[in-house]
C-alpha cells in the first residue's frame, strides 16, 4: 500500500509515495534531507520552515522502521555526523576490502556510504549481520 505525502520544498509541491524512498537523513540542525526516487534531486525539510512536512516525514519514518515486512530491512547507520535510516533491501551491491571496511552505494545518492568496523563497529555489524542473515554471504573478518 502505498504512503503518499505532499511536500513544499523551495517553492515547489512534490508529491511523493514515501514507501518508494529507500534512504532518510537526519542532520544534527535537525534537518532531514532524502532523494526523490529514480532521481539525485534532495529534498530538505527545516523544522523550523515547515513543522508540518517535517512531522509527515519524522512520523513516516517511524512507521517504516516498525513494519515487518519482507522487502524493507531498516537500519539506522551513523555515517559523517549524520544519522542515516537505510532500507538495506535497496542496496544492490557491497564491497568488502581486505582492510575490513565495507562500502555501498545507495540508489540516487552520489556518493558511497564506506563503513569502517574500527570507527564504526555498531553500523558495521548491522550491515555484517544483514548481509550473512538476508544473503546468506558470510564475509572472511580474519
Amino acid at each position: 500500500m502505498a504512503y503518499w505525502v505532499k511536500i513544499q520544498d523551495q517553492r515547489k509541491e512534490y508529491v511523493i509515495n514515501l514507501d518508494c524512498v529507500n534512504t532518510f537523513c537526519y542532520e544534527k540542525n535537525a534537518r532531514v534531507t532524502f532523494w526523490l526516487p529514480n532521481s539525485s534531486i534532495p529534498i530538505v525539510i527545516n523544522p523550523q520552515s515547515s513543522w508540518e512536512d517535517y512531522q509527515k516525514i519524522c512520523d513516516y519514518v517511524e512507521y517504516a522502521q516498525g513494519l515487518d515486512i519482507n522487502h524493507a530491512y531498516w537500519v539506522k547507520i551513523i555515517y559523517e555526523r549524520k544519522e542515516y535510516i537505510i532500507n538495506l533491501n535497496c542496496i544492490n551491491s557491497f564491497c568488502h576490502e581486505h582492510n575490513h571496511r565495507l562500502t555501498f552505494w545507495l540508489p540516487d545518492i552520489n556518493f558511497p556510504i564506506i563503513i569502517n568496523p574500527i570507527s564504526n563497529p555498531e553500523s558495521y555489524q548491522k550491515i555484517i549481520h544483514y548481509l550473512e542473515k538476508y544473503t546468506g554471504v558470510y564475509l572472511d573478518n580474519s
